[in-house]
């Protein structure tokens, strides 16, 4: 049956009664407007409301609307690895039921693997992209998870995205192990794909219900992001095997430089006789110096010609400097502010600093690298 339908539309659901009649019809539109043979795939996860009984009910008079109630071992990404097991159609499309992605735009994203991607997502963050009426700390909850995310996935803006679509071949067979709500990071981390494309979209917040958003949710994304950095370096290939290989590189300069920084703070002081504050200054920015020409030649390999070096290394020193602002604005919020211990503020600091460098450079500095 895998040639009945062009698309088949993946709907996680947990209690989502609010919204799941509309979503079904919307998604229905796009399909008629488009002239796409689609399927609807309703994955409930065990909801208390009428999710279940509405599903049934519209199921009952139509064969393009699937429901599947699963029973155990809940949780959304879970739901899509089902999901992608039992739909019927050769192009796999994944879509919020609250309206926070706009069905009007699932055609775009089946032309786009019809074009030749292995994988289409839809982007918050690139040109045309937003995220309107989301509260600051969700902001930056959001930002900080994705900043993450492209230090694995660097050609891609926003790597949590829960708005995609997938070739089935791609997942089909692959080790997912799904967790948490960033099933994108799965398929991304360990599917088997050669080309991504990604389509800016305006992420709404929730029209109906409650936001599922809660506090392990982190826990889970970082234990994910551990999996796959762990998935892809036991088998030493594929891109995030590659890219933390670069990570590693990156921190060992990094701390090249700290003992330059504390070398030279010591020298010039101590022995030189200089005012601290001048030799902090001279060590702070010789450190960069030093960070700077191993990154090119040992982290990027990518020292060409004198002009291009120059140019990297203004790229490199703006990036650094902002990395310190970064890095003492924290510890002065954790610190003086929310009362945090200083040096586990100072460390949180260093980690935002780190993960911002690297991110930073790796996408102006050394672009394509």
């Amino acid at each position: 049956m895998a040639d009945a339908y062009d698309l088949s539309v993946i709907v996680p659901t947990f209690n989502e009664e609010e919204n799941i009649a509309a979503i079904i019809e919307a998604i229905g539109e796009a399909f008629s407007k488009s002239g796409i043979r689609g399927e609807i795939l309703v994955v409930d996860d065990g909801s208390s409301d009428r999710t279940i009984p509405i599903v049934g009910e519209i199921a009952g008079k139509t064969d393009d609307v699937r429901l599947i109630v699963r029973s155990e071992d809940h949780g959304l990404s879970q739901s899509v690895v089902e999901g992608f097991g039992a739909a019927s159609a050769d192009i796999l499309l994944v879509i919020d039921a609250d309206f926070s992605h706009p069905p009007e735009l699932i055609p775009r994203f089946y032309e786009a693997i019809r074009d030749g991607a292995d994988i289409a997502v839809g982007s918050r963050y690139m040109e045309g992209g937003d995220i309107e009426d989301w509260p600051l700390a969700r902001r930056l909850i959001s930002l900080s998870a994705t900043a993450f995310g492209r230090i694995l996935f660097p050609a891609v803006t926003d790597p949590v995205s829960g708005f995609f679509a997938v070739r089935r071949e791609v997942v089909s067979g692959a080790p997912l192990a799904p967790r948490g709500y960033k099933i994108l990071m799965e398929v991304l981390g360990r599917g088997r794909w050669r080309s991504v494309v990604e389509i800016p979209f305006v992420f709404r917040d929730r029209e109906e219900g409650a936001s599922k958003l809660r506090a392990g949710t982190v826990i889970d994304y970082l234990r994910q992001c551990a999996g796959i950095v762990r998935f892809s370096i036991t088998r030493r290939s594929g891109r995030v095997s590659r890219e933390w290989e670069k990570v590693v590189r990156f921190g060992l300069v990094g701390l090249s430089g700290i003992l330059v920084n504390m070398g030279l703070l010591y020298a010039l002081t101590e022995i030189a006789g200089l005012y601290y504050l001048v030799s902090a200054a001279i060590a702070i920015e010789l450190s960069i110096v030093n960070n700077f020409v191993w990154n090119d030649v040992w982290t990027f390999k990518s020292a060409k010609n004198l002009g291009g070096n120059l140019q990297r290394f203004w790229s490199f020193q703006a990036v650094s400097m902002a990395g310190l602002v970064i890095n003492m604005s924290l510890l002065y919020l954790l610190a003086d502010v929310a009362g945090v211990y200083y040096l586990v503020a100072n460390l949180a600091g260093i980690f935002i600093a780190f993960a911002w460098n690297y991110a930073a450079n790796r996408h102006y500095t050394w672009r394509g690298a």
